[in-house]
């Protein structure tokens, strides 16, 4: 176990105690219970559950049966789940009809604590889900930044920046969940006051695969200039364009062929300009009528501010 995680286990302890049975409390004794009698814990913080991790959970379980007890506490209908999930949703796809429980009276508090560390041990959480658990900590049941970090043995500062992770927009969040960008590479954009802006630049990290160091120093420049990105597309595209304008002429037969049946379809000069990443279609027009005579042509909308000029459709 890291350090991180045996810091996180003392905060544990203070709120599960010894499992083992006690013989003088009959709450404390491990009973079999019916996994039908058992819902799911309403404060799990996490909300993907690995399939794969399953299903060999549940082939272990067939096996050696179910190994340590979950942890529930008792309600009107039945029983909640407070810890253990993973063991209970592998039990019923093993075909369990029961399962080894210990009963325990916890109030919501405890139990959002006890699923949200047992996670983090385990390390099971997104940076997402982990940021929303703090936050349900902190607004559901009161608690500061500074009570919570003890209660979970972590810092205040990880804490408070995890809970700033939820100010970026939904998009952001779900690469992050989903590890197409990370939290290192996220975190600069949340000084980004502007929510378009944020996504354009979670993109262009993406896209370039920045580093966290690079991503910080992208932020930089869009405070600086919020049209930095767009001048630097800008620029990507007249290159690419004169790239292709200064290419020796060797062109392939098909689009020679294209532009052939374009003008003898058209009644007019047409050139067709392949690029790295678009290619474009300029159709000359000389006048309204002959560019509503094109336009009656190719059946297809196409607005014009000025006569004698060129038509340009990008492909």
């Amino acid at each position: 176990m890291s350090k991180q995680a045996r810091g996180l286990g003392r905060g544990l302890d203070s709120l599960i105690r010894n499992t083992a049975v006690e013989e003088n409390d009959d709450n404390e004794k491990v009973k079999s219970l019916e996994l039908n009698e058992i819902v799911a814990n309403q404060f799990q913080p996490r909300k993907e559950f690995d399939d794969e991790a399953l299903e060999e959970l549940m082939q272990s379980i067939k096996q050696y049966g179910v190994l340590q007890p979950v942890l529930v506490r008792k309600t009107l209908s039945g029983y909640e789940l407070i810890a253990g999930e993973r063991r209970l949703r592998a039990s019923k796809r093993a075909g369990l009809k029961v399962i080894p429980a210990i009963v325990r009276e916890y109030s919501d508090s405890e139990m959002t604590e006890i699923a949200l560390i047992e996670n983090l041990q385990r390390e099971d959480l997104t940076a997402i889900e982990e940021a929303a658990a703090y936050e349900k900590l902190l607004t559901t049941f009161g608690l500061t930044q500074e009570e919570l970090a003890q209660k979970v043995g972590r810092s205040r500062s990880h804490i408070a920046n995890f809970i700033r992770m939820l100010t970026l927009p939904k998009i952001i969040q779900d690469y992050v969940s989903r590890e197409t960008i990370s939290m290192g590479q996220a975190r600069p954009l949340i000084i980004l006051d502007n929510a378009t802006l944020q996504i354009e630049a979670a993109e262009y990290i993406i896209a370039e695969d920045l580093s966290a160091r690079a991503s910080e120093e992208l932020v930089k420049k869009l405070l600086t200039n919020p049209d930095y990105l767009s001048n630097q597309q800008r620029s990507i595209d007249e290159a690419e364009e004169n790239e292709a304008e200064n290419t020796p002429e060797y062109r392939e037969v098909f689009l020679v062929e294209a532009e052939d049946r374009l003008k003898l379809m058209l009644g007019t000069q047409v050139k067709i300009k392949q690029g790295k990443k678009k290619s474009r279609i300029e159709i000359d027009f000389y006048s309204q009528d002959d560019l509503d005579r094109i336009i009656e042509t190719l059946s297809e909308p196409i607005t014009a501010r000025t006569t004698k000029s060129t038509a340009i459709f990008t492909v």
